[in-house]
């Protein structure tokens, strides 16, 4: 339905201050892709096509984020809730037929998406044996963060549950995503000023990413992107865990302190700078941890090391920091870098960390369907910055760099990851 049509209008609200930023990357760099994302799932057992394209109409009927689509050619940039959305799933049958999951992959994030039509998730399946499907899940980063797209994948596999056996779902009222910019939009900069400028004063060059870096291909540059990955044994994770709890840290800390040691000792400097994606959950809001949106920022936090200091109350300190700033994480990273002193044009930070503590998780049987779901691989985890650590707990803590290919050769990011490695089981052997 064209954006000029009332008829269909339910909400006209701003954009939250990471959704700028995707916005304005999206539109001036379409080539790079950098927030198309994609989950792969295998679904084995009895699928019912048609509950299940119920079930994520009824999901997209509930999340007015899952409705929205962004005009940007006025003086400020608005997203829109359209009333009504609907969704198809593309479907082919691929058991007697020759056909490639990459190639429809690769098809699919070069079909990106307009920002200017919802919905902005895209759905096929894809069946390749008489009870086994691969189901891609297509999106812009722009309307879900990770943290939500668990949330909506939880939803659409409980209604899919009820709906399956005849049952209408019984799923709680969610809030919508508007109360959250209400609230952003409310919030006083002059108190977020204050902090961000006294949390960054004398900082005035960035941390260089000193790991011996190739020649930067300035032509390539955040046009392609690859990733290694690592994984600690059960038992180093279970230390970890253990270390934490006696204590009273977060793994989320250990991680900070673990990447801000490594960075320092690269870059020779005991003062560092590097991005910390935020989930954004923090804000006072009555229900905020199931709302489905946008709601992770990406912030400088600032590690100073003195090698006299005691490790546990080094890290003590980093987490009595990041609670500090978790009051300030609905800023955006353009007003933070005007109120630092690193020089408008260069980026505050070329490292973010990434910690997915994510709330559900998707890998399950389902009770009365018997249809089993399990993650296969997400794809878009690029940030466009040059370093992205993505550190994941569970079972056994898996860590993910990703890095642009004309900055990096891929065994200078492997022998980083085993260093950081090193660093973490250093860490809680011998604090």
């Amino acid at each position: 339905m064209p954006l000029t049509s009332t008829d269909n209008l339910e909400d006209l609200y701003p954009l939250s201050p990471m959704q700028q930023g995707m916005l304005f990357h999206t539109v001036y760099e379409r080539e790079s892709g950098t927030y198309f994302e994609q989950s792969v799932f295998t679904l084995d057992g009895a699928l019912d096509v048609a509950s299940f394209q119920r079930a994520w109409q009824l999901v997209i009927d509930r999340h007015p984020i899952l409705r929205s689509s962004f005009i940007w050619d006025l003086e400020k940039p608005l997203q829109i809730v359209h009333r009504e959305v609907e969704i198809e799933i593309h479907q082919q049958d691929w058991r007697n037929q020759p056909h490639s999951l990459q190639e429809y992959l690769a098809e699919d994030r070069h079909r990106g998406f307009d920002l200017r039509t919802a919905p902005l998730i895209r759905l096929a399946l894809f069946r390749i044996a008489d009870t086994t499907y691969k189901f891609v899940f297509s999106r812009h980063h722009i309307v879900l963060d990770r943290w939500s797209r668990s949330i909506v994948l939880k939803e659409v596999f409980q209604a899919y549950e009820s709906l399956s056996i005849g049952r209408e779902p019984q799923l709680d009222q969610p809030r919508p995503y508007g109360d959250y910019i209400s609230w952003v939009t409310d919030q006083r900069l002059q108190d977020a000023e204050s902090y961000w400028r006294a949390a960054l004063g004398g900082f005035t060059n960035p941390t260089p990413i000193a790991i011996e870096p190739k020649s930067v291909n300035t032509a390539r540059q955040g046009q392609e992107f690859a990733d290694e990955r690592i994984q600690l044994s059960a038992q180093s994770t279970a230390r970890l865990s253990e270390f934490a709890r006696e204590h009273k840290l977060t793994l989320s800390t250990l991680m900070q302190g673990a990447w801000a040691l490594l960075l320092s000792t690269y870059a020779r400097e005991d003062d560092v700078l590097f991005g910390v994606t935020v989930s954004g959950r923090s804000a006072p809001l009555s229900g905020v941890e199931s709302m489905v949106g946008l709601f992770i920022n990406t912030l400088p936090l600032r590690v100073k090391l003195n090698p006299e200091s005691k490790i546990l109350s080094w890290l003590q300190s980093l987490q009595e920091q990041q609670f500090a700033l978790q009051q300030y994480e609905y800023c955006s990273l353009l007003d933070i870098q005007s109120w630092g002193e690193i020089s408008r044009g260069t980026p505050l930070f070329e490292t973010i960390l990434v910690f997915e503590n994510l709330p559900v998780n998707i890998d399950s049987k389902t009770a009365n369907s018997n249809l089993k779901v399990q993650s296969d691989r997400s794809y878009g985890s690029a940030t466009g910055y040059p370093l992205t650590l993505l550190a994941m707990p569970g079972n056994r803590f898996a860590l993910q760099l990703v890095y642009d290919r004309a900055w990096f050769h891929s065994e200078t990011v492997a022998r980083m990851l085993i260093h950081l490695q090193t660093v973490l089981e250093q860490l809680v052997a011998d604090p």
